[in-house]
C-alpha cells in the first residue's frame, strides 16, 4: 500500500519513459527486419519485456545494453518454438505477436495470465481464417490461449473487425509486408482507437515499408518488402504524460512532461486538450507540453481514440463543476480490468456520484474524501487515483506494484512532484 501525500504542486517538469505502445511496434518490426537494429529510449516495462521475450524465444538474437536494445532481424521469417509462450496480462504483446507468428515455421501457443484469458482475440482469429491460417482459440471461446501455426501466411484478401480493439488491424498491418502476396485489408466493423493505426502505419514506414490507404477504410501493403535494419528512437509515452497534466489540472499547479508533442501520432496526447476545454491552460513549448490547472468545469468528450486516458479524465472530472460525460467507450471492459466499472467503483468509494453506463461513464463532481483504491491488477487505475491524492488526504494506494506493467519507475517519477 501507498498512501499518497497532499501537496500543492508550484511548477515542476518530470520526464517519462517511452511509449509502451511505440515500442511493442518498434520491437516486432526490428525482429522482422533484414538486418541489426537497434532501438533506443525503449520503454522497459512487464509488458514490453514480454514482448521482447517472446521474439527471443521466436528466434531474434537480443541483446538488452545501456544505450538501447539490440535485435538482430530474422527478415521476415520466425524461428519455430516448440514450448508454450507466456503473455501474462499483456492484451498488446497477445494480439500484435498472434498476426506476425504466422509468419514462422510449426506451431506457436501463446498463453498468459487468468484475465488474459477473458480478453477476445476472435475477431482477429476469423481475419486469420479467412488468409487461410489455421489459428484458433485453444478453448474454442474466442479468447486466449491461442495456436498460431507457421508455414501459411500468403497474403490476400481479408475484412477485419475492429469493433474490439485496434490492435487486431495493427497485427495485421505488421505481418502483411512479409506475405508474399501482400495484403489488402478492409475494415468491416469499427474503428476504436484509430491512433494506434497511425502509429503502427508510422512504424511501418519508417522501417522503408510502404502502405496505401484509404482513410481507415482500406489498407493495401505489396508482399515481399523488408523492413530495413538500422536505428530507432521511441519518442515519450503521452499516456504516461497525462498523469502528471492531470496533477495539474487536479492541484492547480503547473507541469511540464518533456519530449512530447502535439504534433505525436500518439492519441493520449489530446488529452491536453481536454483538460483546457475543462478549465486549464496549455502550452507546447520546445521543451515539451505544459498543463497548468485553473477553476475545472465538466465536459462532455468522446474518447473513443484514448481509451486509456479514461480512468484518469474521470478522477480529474471529480473534481470539476458538473457532470462530466464520457462518451464511445465500451471497449473499456475488455482492458486489463472492465475499467467502466472499476474506475466507477472507486470513485464511489471516494463520495463521487459515478455511473458506468453501456458505453459512456458519467461523473459529477464534488468534494471526494479519502479512501482505500482497489487496483484490480490494472496499472492505470492505480496511477489515475495517485492523483487525486494530492489534494484528498488519506489516499492509499493498494498493491502499487502493478504500475510495473506499463511503467515501472512510476512511483519515483510521482516524487518530482514534491520537489517542485
Amino acid at each position: 500500500m501507498i498512501e499518497i501525500k497532499p501537496h500543492r504542486i508550484g511548477y515542476c517538469q518530470v520526464s517519462v519513459p517511452g511509449s509502451k505502445s511505440y515500442t511493442h511496434r518498434t520491437l516486432i518490426a526490428a525482429a522482422l527486419s533484414n538486418g541489426l537494429c537497434v532501438v533506443r529510449n525503449p520503454l522497459r516495462s512487464q509488458d514490453t519485456l514480454l514482448t521482447l521475450a517472446a521474439l527471443e524465444k521466436m528466434g531474434a538474437a537480443v541483446a538488452d545494453r545501456e544505450h538501447g536494445i539490440e535485435i538482430q532481424g530474422l527478415n521476415g521469417l520466425f524461428k519455430p518454438c516448440p514450448d508454450p509462450i507466456y503473455l501474462a496480462n499483456s492484451g498488446t504483446s497477445m494480439r500484435l505477436l498472434t498476426g506476425v507468428a504466422a509468419l514462422g515455421q510449426g506451431r506457436y501457443r501463446f498463453t498468459g495470465a487468468p484475465r488474459m484469458y477473458h480478453r477476445p482475440i476472435g475477431h482477429l482469429l476469423d481475419a486469420l481464417n479467412l488468409l487461410g491460417i489455421d489459428a484458433r482459440a485453444i478453448e474454442g471461446n474466442g479468447c486466449p490461449p491461442v495456436e498460431i501455426p507457421g508455414g501459411q501466411a500468403v497474403g490476400g484478401e481479408v475484412a477485419v473487425n475492429c469493433s474490439v480493439s485496434s490492435q487486431f488491424l495493427s497485427s495485421l498491418l505488421l505481418m502483411a509486408p512479409c506475405t508474399q502476396a501482400g495484403m489488402s485489408i478492409t475494415i468491416s466493423h469499427g474503428l476504436v482507437s484509430s491512433p494506434y493505426i497511425d502509429m503502427t502505419v508510422d512504424i511501418l514506414e519508417r522501417f522503408g515499408i510502404q502502405v496505401q490507404r484509404d482513410g481507415y477504410i482500406r489498407y493495401e501493403v505489396k508482399g515481399n518488402q523488408s523492413y530495413q535494419a538500422g536505428e530507432y528512437t521511441v519518442e515519450p509515452d503521452a499516456s504516461q504524460a497525462g498523469y502528471f497534466w492531470g496533477a495539474a489540472a487536479i492541484s492547480g499547479g503547473s507541469v511540464t512532461v518533456n519530449g512530447v508533442s502535439a504534433d505525436s501520432s500518439q492519441g493520449d496526447v489530446g488529452l491536453a486538450r481536454v483538460f483546457e476545454q475543462m478549465g486549464c491552460r496549455v502550452e507546447q513549448g520546445l521543451d515539451g507540453i505544459t498543463v497548468t490547472g485553473g477553476k475545472l468545469r465538466a465536459v462532455t468528450v468522446d474518447m473513443a481514440d484514448m481509451p486509456d486516458m479514461v480512468p484518469t479524465l474521470a478522477v480529474v472530472a471529480a473534481f470539476a463543476d458538473g457532470t462530466t460525460v464520457i462518451e464511445n467507450v465500451s471497449h473499456l471492459k475488455a482492458k486489463e480490468s472492465d475499467r467502466l466499472a472499476s474506475t466507477c467503483a472507486e470513485l464511489k468509494k471516494m463520495g463521487i456520484d459515478a455511473t458506468a453506463e453501456n458505453d459512456r461513464l458519467r461523473v459529477t463532481g464534488g468534494n471526494p474524501h479519502g479512501a482505500e483504491i482497489q487496483t484490480y491488477d490494472d496499472h492505470r487505475i492505480a496511477m489515475s487515483f495517485a492523483m487525486a491524492g494530492l489534494v484528498v488526504p488519506a489516499v492509499r494506494i493498494l498493491d502499487p506494484h502493478c504500475v510495473e506493467k506499463s511503467f515501472p519507475d512510476f512511483w519515483q517519477v510521482w516524487e518530482m512532484l514534491y520537489a517542485d
